[in-house]
């Protein structure tokens, strides 16, 4: 049971709380701290009156100065509209070579471009478009779907995998999980894959495999192995994996026929929006 008295080394009556022998003071708090909580209080007060605060059923406090975020947005952004209106209609009646071609619609397109890259693409390709494990690298010149300036717009436009029905479409099966193929027919279709990018490999398998690549791939990546842009399907001779190169990466990816999605844009975005956005791609990350 608690009980207040006075510490006889302080001479501060205690609160009558004690903990393993500790008591503890009824020290008052700084007069400087009680002043900042009132001021605090006073403050929320003017808050609650002047700006939107309480919420309510179906609305919620304006507040006397009638200030809204939201507002203020749409008004920067009609602004924004407003100013890039010239530069915006002459990219959207340019073609992807004329914008190009004239310094300032070009210089303009990539500032818009970059902007827009940073806000919506860096996510998954990076803020440099140098992609990681699963997302492409937009800075080489490998390109599952073309890197030409028309190519790129389309694949802005349309996504990979996505909800819009002209989106880019190509599926790897996956000859494990489905049991399309049996696990040692796969070890074998690895050290083929692996052979292909001209690394050491078991010649024995790469022999065994033949057949089965040539009658469950080669529709895809071609009989060499040299990928079909038409097809999406990857050139496995080179040395870019988007999901690793490694032996055990080559066959997850054999097994499990992973495959991912990127948005359809053209939806989201204006056409001189996309305009911009494929001219910075094809002029600062590895365009063909």
């Amino acid at each position: 049971m608690s009980h207040r008295e006075t510490d006889e080394h302080s001479g501060v009556e205690t609160t009558g709380h004690e903990w393993d022998g500790i008591r503890e003071l009824d020290n008052p708090l700084p007069r400087w701290w009680l002043y900042i909580f009132y001021g605090c209080i006073v403050i929320a007060a003017i808050y609650w009156v002047f700006m939107p605060s309480w919420p309510g059923v179906n609305s919620y406090a304006k507040g006397m100065l009638n200030q809204s975020d939201r507002v203020d947005v749409a008004k920067q952004l009609e602004a924004l509209q407003t100013q890039r209106g010239a530069e915006g209609a002459m990219l959207r009646s340019a073609s992807l070579e004329t914008i190009e071609a004239d310094p300032k619609l070009q210089a303009y397109a990539l500032a818009v471009g970059q902007s827009v890259f940073g806000d919506n693409c860096a996510t998954c390709h990076g803020v440099g478009g140098t992609g990681s494990k699963g997302y492409a690298n937009l800075r080489d010149d490998v390109w599952l779907w073309g890197g030409s300036l028309q190519d790129i717009q389309h694949t802005i436009q349309v996504g990979v995998r996505s909800e819009d029905p002209q989106t880019r479409q190509s599926q790897m099966p996956a000859f494990g999980r489905d049991q399309i193929l049996k696990p040692a027919q796969i070890d074998d279709l690895t050290e083929y894959v692996v052979a292909l990018s001209r690394r050491p490999a078991n010649a024995a398998a790469v022999a065994r495999a033949a057949p089965v690549f040539a009658e469950q791939c080669v529709a895809c990546h071609g009989p060499q192995g040299k990928g079909n842009v038409a097809l999406g399907g990857p050139d496995l001779t080179d040395a870019d994996w988007l999901y690793g190169g490694n032996q055990a990466d080559i066959r997850e990816q054999i097994w499990n026929g992973r495959g991912g999605v990127m948005p359809a844009w053209q939806g989201r975005f204006s056409p001189e929006t996309i305009k911009a956005l494929a001219v910075y791609v094809h002029a600062n990350a590895g365009g063909q």
